[in-house]
């Protein structure tokens, strides 16, 4: 199949697609055209990636996954590697909300007391 019909079966864009091969998650044949083509495994991998995607993780973080991408990942068992790559991005999310906690905090003080709300910097500090 084409890269136009991999997008549609996917929902994925043809940029994303381009990407995903870029970055090695993804292969296709060239055609005597030299148009990209893919076979239909490529649907289950771009499915999975996506999936990966969505729960947070990078694609940095994906390409440890492998030849994972082409099976049925959501409901397989994870390895315990796939579990350490989750556990590595969970660790990075917590210490980015912690630090925009931390700024939240600090801008909503100044704004208190740029405005004169008095109320709120203790509010805030207590």
């Amino acid at each position: 199949m084409r890269i136009g019909e991999l997008a549609k079966a996917t929902g994925a864009t043809t940029r994303a697609l381009r990407f995903y091969e870029e970055r090695g998650l993804l292969s296709s044949a060239r055609a005597v055209n030299g148009y990209r083509a893919y076979d239909e495994r490529a649907i289950q991998r771009v499915a999975n990636i996506r999936y990966l995607l969505d729960a947070g993780l990078t694609l940095e973080d994906i390409e440890h996954f492998g030849a994972c991408l082409d099976g049925d990942l959501p409901s397989s068992r994870p390895s315990e590697a796939m579990l350490n790559v989750g556990r590595r991005r969970l660790s990075v999310l917590d210490d980015r909300i912690a630090t925009l906690a931390r700024v939240r905090d600090e801008l909503a003080e100044r704004l208190a007391i740029a405005s004169g709300d008095r109320a709120a910097v203790t509010a805030s500090s207590g």
